[in-house]
């Protein structure tokens, strides 16, 4: 008796066409073998050409070229490295990178996480953003206040688009200027430079509160008295007063209603300090900018209603009403006074001595964190004071 196994057993008989022909053991004839020669051929193709577009897209990838680029290349730094790439514009240019116009760029940076508990380690940071019309004439004195700091702050410079900067690469401005466009004083595209640093600004998930500086400011503590006021601080602080004059109220159009009314109309300093959830309000609003850019023009002034304006209807409660930056405005015009050589250090004892403010709704505390005008001659007089209170 034959088991079952010779029954159903098949051999090789010879090869025809693209395969061998398999026969039973009776002779009958199966069925072609799979896959042929030409199958299998046709397979190894198919294999290696799948293999090969693999890794061509992970070259790309690593190289940058398929990267996210424009959509999460951000200016990360601290734990987001392990995230996001830190795009910068080649050497000649000094110019932070993402290849975002305005309009994206508000548009990614007003995105708020809404997941509890960041699965990253986050290094509270402060940015501070220049406001300039070129150079950084007092960088000196920056230097000296951010050296040894380098982790708990980024720096965003926007400056006029035909400036050329000169920084040493060793120097903390070096590579930190943004995309600019053209600014005109006191006019809206003042506000549309601000949004642009601050939507920048919060690319950086570290990025916990967020200062405008201009080139003539200077700092009046050092660097962790001013990381620890800002950061210990339950207010942001955006300068709002209500002016009833021709150059407060006077400025306002009724055309602005319903979204601004008169009693609401505010005037403020520009040089604001803003935490997270403000700042994103900011670059995220276009209820009110509208308004503004339709009728707020020429001696209207935006830079000086639209900011505090906006806060003081939405966050009345969340802002101190004042600025840390001070200025003299006692000798009358429309810019505050410029202090150089002369005088300067005498301003910056008047300031530091100031606490007529209240922090965190206590009083007996310094006002102010930040000081202007000061012109280019008077940087000597700053860094000589500087080196006496340990900057």
């Amino acid at each position: 008796m034959q088991t079952r196994a010779s029954t159903t057993s098949l051999a090789v008989e010879s090869v025809v066409g693209n395969g061998p022909i398999l026969r039973n053991a009776a002779g009958g004839k199966a069925l072609k073998e799979w896959p042929s020669k030409l199958s299998r051929i046709f397979c190894l193709f198919i294999a290696l050409g799948a293999s090969l577009v693999v890794g061509v897209i992970c070259s790309l990838h690593v190289t940058g070229v398929l990267s996210t680029g424009s959509m999460l290349s951000s200016y990360v730094s601290g734990a987001q490295q392990r995230v996001h790439r830190h795009i910068m514009a080649p050497d000649d240019s000094q110019a932070l990178c993402h290849g975002m116009e305005d309009k994206e760029l508000l548009w990614r940076a007003s995105m708020v996480p809404t997941r509890p508990g960041m699965p990253l380690k986050r290094i509270r940071k402060v940015a501070f953003m220049f406001l300039t019309v070129g150079p950084l004439p007092l960088a000196p004195l920056w230097e000296k206040f951010f050296k040894g700091h380098q982790d708990l702050y980024n720096i965003y410079i926007h400056s006029l688009p035909e400036y050329e900067p000169n920084e040493r690469p060793s120097s903390v401005f070096y590579g930190r200027r943004v995309l600019s466009q053209e600014v005109k004083w006191g006019d809206i595209s003042m506000n549309d430079a601000e949004r642009r640093l601050l939507a920048n600004a919060l690319l950086d998930l570290d990025n916990e509160r967020f200062v405008l500086l201009s080139e003539s400011c200077a700092p009046i503590w050092n660097f962790t008295f001013t990381y620890q006021y800002l950061m210990n601080s339950n207010q942001s602080f955006v300068g709002v007063f209500d002016d009833p004059g021709p150059v407060g109220r006077g400025r306002y159009d009724p055309r602005m209603e319903p979204e601004v009314t008169i009693d609401q109309w505010r005037k403020g300093a520009q040089w604001f300090e803003v935490n997270r959830e403000l700042a994103v309000y900011i670059i995220a609003d276009v209820k009110y900018y509208e308004k503004f850019r339709q009728f707020c023009l020429g001696v209207c002034y935006a830079d000086e209603h639209y900011i505090p304006t906006m806060m003081f209807i939405e966050f009345k409660d969340k802002i101190a009403q004042r600025s840390v930056t001070a200025m003299n405005w006692s000798r009358g015009g429309s810019h505050p006074g410029i202090f150089g050589r002369h005088n300067a250090a005498s301003f910056y004892k008047t300031i530091r001595s100031d606490q007529s403010c209240t922090y965190n709704g206590a009083p007996g505390h310094a006002c102010y964190l930040f000081a202007r005008k000061f012109s280019p001659d008077s940087l000597q007089a700053l860094l000589h004071s500087a080196t006496l209170r340990k900057l």
